[in-house]
């Protein structure tokens, strides 16, 4: 089971990239579902919390999105 770390506007990295090119998105919203903004071009998807838990990959934190 994945342990990640998230909040709201948390930028993650999915497991499976966006047709657009870019696996990184930003959470917009959470509850039940899990509202995540592609960083790429702008498109948003709402999952159940257990899909996105299962198709998350990592959790960007401000150390790393600074460098």
């Amino acid at each position: 089971m994945n342990n990640h770390e998230y909040t709201l506007n948390s930028k993650v990295i999915m497991k499976k990239g966006h047709p657009c090119g870019t696996n990184l998105w930003q959470i917009t919203r959470l509850g039940a579902d899990i509202k995540i903004k592609c960083l790429g071009c702008g498109r948003t998807v709402l999952l159940p919390r257990i899909e996105f838990n299962r198709k998350i990959k990592k959790v960007i934190t401000e150390e790393e999105g600074t460098r």
